[in-house]
């Protein structure tokens, strides 16, 4: 008896001392959490408050986390310059058309590289992956956007960045680890077709892996800027990260590109805040959308065994 008590007080210290082991864990990792966070988060709020600032608080340094002399007018600046609106809506037209298209593409490549069936799948996807690691030049690519007459055009921003090997290879492992065969043997065995079993099957279990990937290409497509320098001077055609790429490298001359009402109201500094927060919030709204179609895929997605 004396031991068994014995006993019993020992795994029941055990089992304290553990519960305060994973306790402790517990804040630690949340701890490095929240610093990770405010690494993210502080500087979007610091920019965040400079845009609702007076401008001779941020001149004079006064703004940090917290808004000096608070009001709006960097921001009525913003819906007073034509420019900025145009290349606003005209971005999101972009991305939009950039990520179903792109999409269409990965999901044509990936499912048949998925298949053990497909014979000479191997060097296809080497050749394919070749073009992750290589490319031609940003010269002969401008001379072939030329050539092709895609300058000056919407489409000189889509057509090349449209296949991705990156999100192609990921698609594709996705599929063969979280698809099982049987399903499509039993699809061929009823009747189906191949592109009956990818929209009624496939598909449907691979919202996760659309979702994320949707989100890469949109992300991918609304940060650009570095081709819409190379191959666009039309202003119509100009999205909204060159307009602010040019705000935020010469900030003296920033004003020059705003019209008189914006000129009159804010300053350079605080108007590159403003539009700095009015090109960064729409994409930031998709975020809890696809998050959530993300955990509703998984569930859907499921097979149980």
């Amino acid at each position: 008896m004396v031991k068994n008590n014995v006993n019993d007080e020992d795994s029941r210290f055990e089992g304290i001392h553990g519960v305060h082991k994973v306790k402790i864990g517990d804040i630690v990792i949340m701890a490095i959490l929240v610093v990770l966070c405010l690494t993210c988060i502080m500087p979007f709020i610091h920019l965040l408050a400079k845009s609702l600032s007076s401008n001779t608080a941020v001149l004079s340094k006064k703004v940090y986390f917290w808004p000096q002399g608070f009001n709006f007018k960097a921001y009525r600046s913003i819906f007073l310059d034509g420019q900025m609106t145009h290349a606003m809506l005209y971005s999101v037209e972009l991305t939009v058309i950039f990520t179903i298209l792109g999409m269409i593409v990965c999901t044509c490549a990936a499912y048949p590289l998925s298949k053990r069936r497909l014979k000479g799948r191997g060097i296809i996807s080497i050749f394919l992956m070749v073009t992750m690691y290589f490319n031609a030049g940003l010269i002969p690519t401008y001379l072939l956007m030329k050539d092709l007459h895609l300058l000056n055009s919407m489409w000189v921003l889509i057509l090349p960045l449209i296949f991705s090997p990156y999100n192609m290879l990921i698609m594709k492992s996705f599929l063969q680890s979280s698809i099982p065969d049987s399903l499509e043997e039993s699809a061929f065995l009823d009747g189906a077709t191949n592109f009956q079993i990818l929209f009624r099957i496939v598909l449907p279990l691979s919202k996760p892996i659309l979702a994320t990937l949707s989100l890469f290409y949109a992300v991918g497509r609304w940060n650009s800027y570095a081709d819409a320098k190379y191959y666009i001077t039309k202003k119509a055609l100009q999205p909204i990260q060159y307009i602010l790429s040019n705000l935020v490298k010469s900030s003296a001359d920033a004003s020059a590109s705003l019209n008189e009402a914006a000129q009159v109201t804010s300053t350079p500094e605080v108007y590159q805040a403003a539009a700095v927060m009015f090109a960064t919030i729409p994409i930031m709204c998709i975020y809890p959308f696809v998050q959530k179609y993300f955990v509703k895929g998984v569930m859907v997605g499921a097979v149980k065994g």
